[in-house]
């Protein structure tokens, strides 16, 4: 699916006009975009996709302008707010905090983080989760603890998704909406070398009193909006591995066409030549793959088998791409901004939202449907 020229115009504009780069702050990365009405563009609704909440097309353009111009930190704390947090709220009911806060932050007002990956168990079993709410006469009781969460440390709300009774049904589950201003609330910075600026960290709940209107949609159905909006998690997922695919693929050819070995170009060594196609060829897969997703539903594929194709094949395509770029630079992937640390922050594209393990199980559940057979071979 081509590109909005128009889009990428006015979201290059937008962080022209705070002059962004690699130290502008992430949040002032998202207000700049909600104040250009960039990100109400993403949720407008004669171009919405239902499958996602949201554009595909103005989200892959912004996440390639996005990709070109801030670190990789920066982009993660957008993506974060724009392929998941913000439908999540936007899918609740009308009246409320929950779309009073939706509103806020499409406007660039307000900061959000998404708070699932639990303390007391692995980052992919949710259903295994400590953080628990309870009532309290008229009042919800917030306690636990969230890891490894994106603006954790930058957020004035954070989706929380909560135990609400024992038990690993789908329904045991609420997602709440917490000002991380609430008495009881603890954001802590993660300790790490990497993701700076994107305020990853841990958020604590000791004892967090909130309005009962502070559960988003029914209390019985977080996990099953978590789950709806994973896709769309996933589709972003996607779309950003294939951008920044491309613009160190695009990169390193630059490089090799300009850096002279011996009497030639390096480009015109074969071994070279063929480590590059290589990496292409992945790369135009990778592509293939977004623009089946970002276009209109035509087939009988589910957008949950869908976006888990895309992520599994952006996850492991980026990883080939940035491992073999970086050896053909050699010593240049080594600065401090060079591959070499990409490739490690990159590492989350196969971790974050759902392991590349986790996602190939689920492929393999949809085999039949994949392949376009009835039943399993005897």
């Amino acid at each position: 699916m081509p590109e909005t020229p128009d889009l990428r115009t006015r979201v290059e504009e937008a962080l022209a006009s705070i002059g962004a780069d690699g130290t502008t702050p992430a949040r002032d990365v998202w207000k700049a975009l909600g104040t250009a009405g960039i990100l109400s563009t993403l949720y407008e609704e004669s171009t919405r996709d239902d499958r996602y909440g949201l554009d595909p097309a103005a989200l892959r353009t912004t996440l390639t302008v996005l990709d070109a111009t801030l670190p990789l930190a920066s982009t993660l704390s957008f993506c974060v707010q724009a392929a998941t947090a913000l439908p999540l709220l936007r899918d609740a009911p009308p009246g409320g905090p929950p779309s009073d806060i939706a509103r806020q932050a499409e406007e660039g007002r307000c900061v959000l983080a998404l708070a699932a990956t639990d303390a007391d168990a692995a980052g992919s079993d949710l259903t295994g989760m400590g953080t628990r709410v309870e009532t309290d006469g008229g009042t919800l009781v917030l306690t636990g603890g969230k890891r490894w969460i994106v603006n954790a440390t930058t957020a004035d709300h954070a989706l929380v998704l909560a135990r609400r009774r024992p038990g690993d049904h789908f329904s045991n589950f609420s997602l709440l909406l917490v000002p991380l201003t609430a008495p009881g609330v603890r954001a802590d910075p993660t300790d790490t070398l990497w993701f700076s600026g994107s305020g990853v960290g841990s958020l604590h709940f000791d004892g967090v009193r909130l309005p009962t209107d502070h559960i988003i949609g029914s209390p019985s159905r977080g996990l099953a909006a978590f789950t709806r909006r994973i896709t769309t998690e996933r589709l972003a997922s996607g779309l950003w591995a294939d951008a920044l695919t491309r613009r160190v693929l695009a990169a390193t050819y630059r490089m090799l066409t300009e850096r002279r070995i011996a009497d030639g170009p390096q480009w015109a060594h074969a071994a070279v030549r063929h480590d590059m196609a290589a990496a292409l060829l992945g790369a135009q897969r990778l592509q293939a793959l977004c623009d089946q997703a970002s276009a209109p539903a035509t087939d009988h594929l589910k957008p949950t088998v869908t976006t888990a194709v895309l992520k599994a094949a952006g996850a492991e395509t980026l990883e080939q791409v940035l491992n073999m770029c970086a050896q053909l630079q050699g010593a240049r992937a080594f600065t401090h901004t060079g591959l070499h640390h990409l490739r490690t922050e990159a590492a989350m594209f196969g971790i974050a939202g759902g392991t590349s393990h986790t996602l190939r199980e689920l492929i393999a559940d949809h085999a039949d449907t994949l392949l376009g057979v009835r039943e399993c071979p005897s």
